[in-house]
This record gives C-alpha cells, sequence and structure tokens, in this order.
C-alpha cells in the first residue's frame, strides 16, 4: 500500500508549480517615522524584510514541497532591484527560483494583481499563495483580485491548509470562528497569522542561493495598465496619546467624561 492512502495530506499526483508572492516591506520591528514633509514613511536606511504573511505563505509553500507534493516553488517580487534582498532570502529558504518583476513605481492592489496574473499566464502554477495583506498598506485586496481576474477560486485568511488530488481543504479565520471550505486547484490562497512558524535561513542555504535562478522581467513586459488611481496627499504621524486620569468613583467618571466633551 502506498503512503498516500494511508496520509490524506500527501497527493497521488504531485503540482507542477507553486507561485509565491514576496513584498518588500519595513521590518516589523523598525519604529515607523514620517518624512518631515509629509509626502510618506521614511524609509532611507531602515531595515527592510520580507512582508510577515508573506513569509508565512512561502513557509507553507516549502511544506507542501517537503510532503513531496509539488516539484517547485517560484518566489516573485514587484519593485525595484533592491527585492532581490528579499527574493535571495526566499530562495535561501528553499524556494528553487525566484522572479523580480521590476519597477521603480509603487504598485496599487489592483494593478499588482494584473501583473501577477500575467506573470501567471505564463509559468502555469497550480497554486498561488501570498499573505492575506502587507503590512505597509494593510488593503487585503491582492488575492482576491487575482482570483477574479485568473477566473479561479480562492481560499482566503487560512489557517490551515491541506492539499489532496487537486482540491485544497482550507480552514479559514472568519468573524465567527472558523470555517473549512473546499476549492479545486489551480487556485488562490492568501494566508493568516497562525498557518505556521517560518523557518530561520542558515548560513550554507545563503550560500547556496546565491548560485539559484533570478530572472528580472521589466515590469512593461506584462502589462501596461500602471496608472495611479489613488493620491497619497499627505502623512501624519498618530497623535500623541494622552496621559489617562484615575477616577474613584462612577459619579467622578460622568463628570470626568462630561468636562472633556465626551458624554
Amino acid at each position: 500500500m502506498l503512503k498516500s492512502d494511508l496520509d490524506p495530506t500527501i497527493t497521488k499526483i504531485p503540482l507542477q508549480k507553486v507561485l509565491v508572492c514576496l513584498k518588500r516591506v519595513l521590518d516589523y520591528n523598525v519604529r515607523v517615522r514620517v518624512n518631515p514633509d509629509g509626502s510618506g514613511v521614511m524609509l532611507d536606511g531602515a531595515k527592510m524584510s520580507i512582508n510577515p504573511f508573506d513569509e508565512i505563505a512561502l513557509e507553507e509553500a516549502l511544506r507542501i514541497k517537503e510532503r513531496g507534493q509539488v516539484n517547485e516553488i517560484i518566489v516573485v517580487s514587484l519593485g525595484t532591484s533592491d527585492c532581490q534582498q528579499q527574493l535571495r532570502t526566499g530562495l535561501a529558504m528553499g524556494a528553487d527560483r525566484a522572479i523580480l518583476i521590476n519597477t521603480a513605481h509603487p504598485l496599487e492592489p489592483l494593478t499588482a494583481a494584473r501583473v501577477i496574473k500575467a506573470l501567471v499566464d505564463r509559468e502555469s502554477p497550480d497554486l498561488v499563495i501570498l499573505g492575506k495583506q502587507s503590512i505597509d498598506d494593510d488593503n487585503n485586496q491582492t488575492g482576491q483580485m487575482l482570483a477574479a481576474l485568473w477566473d479561479r477560486p480562492q481560499a482566503t485568511f487560512v489557517s490551515e491548509l491541506v492539499i489532496n488530488d487537486g482540491v485544497v481543504t482550507a480552514t479559514r479565520e472568519v468573524d465567527a470562528g472558523l470555517e473549512v471550505i473546499e476549492v479545486e486547484l489551480p487556485a488562490v490562497v492568501t494566508t493568516d497569522l497562525r498557518l505556521n512558524e517560518p523557518r530561520y535561513v542558515k548560513l550554507p542555504d545563503i550560500m547556496k542561493a546565491k548560485r539559484k535562478t533570478l530572472d528580472v522581467i521589466p515590469l512593461e513586459e506584462l502589462t501596461t495598465k500602471t496608472q495611479q488611481q489613488f493620491t497619497i496627499h499627505k502623512v501624519e504621524a498618530p497623535s500623541t496619546r494622552q496621559q489617562g486620569t484615575i477616577v474613584n468613583d462612577v459619579s467622578e467618571l460622568v463628570r470626568t467624561l462630561r468636562d472633556k466633551g465626551l458624554i
């Protein structure tokens, strides 16, 4: 009897490709500062990392491959040449090859989804995995837009993932608790925090990653629809949190709230 007959998490026919999207963002441990002119967040000299949700997506793809369920993992990033650093990290974690869609302009979710869709048409992956959102813009839109453009099913906010015979069984985190759905491959999956814990990158793996393939494709080669639909006029830091007030009883609480004009 084959192991795949005993273990439902092992598909009998391995997938050919899994495409994982990695976004370069300000490291979550770095204190966010706004440019003096209010034009955006200060990035000069700041530590940049893979978006944490995307790192979880890559870790899940690697675990799928370690179970013998996929032949190749491709990581892709959209941005400047600086994104090669995050792609190399993805290769060091275990991805087989990387693709940089080179552009100097920030991309809105719809444009990013169109670019990824054009790459999907080239690579024909069986599964696309990306984080449910990025920690810089927090839009939570790209995965859903990609699924719509690709006309394929989607499983979002996934905290548990099982692949078997061309079907993805996903446990989703929703407001009411957990929801289990099944979608047929090819499909789009967006990952939540509780799906896994990404592995640490070891020095030998970093050295091996330098020999792996990293292709650079100009954005214009995949799409010409790059016009921005939204304009950011000004970015402001949140106001300083005011010191709290200690009250002794309910009547004092009501009086304090009234004095502050809150009731």
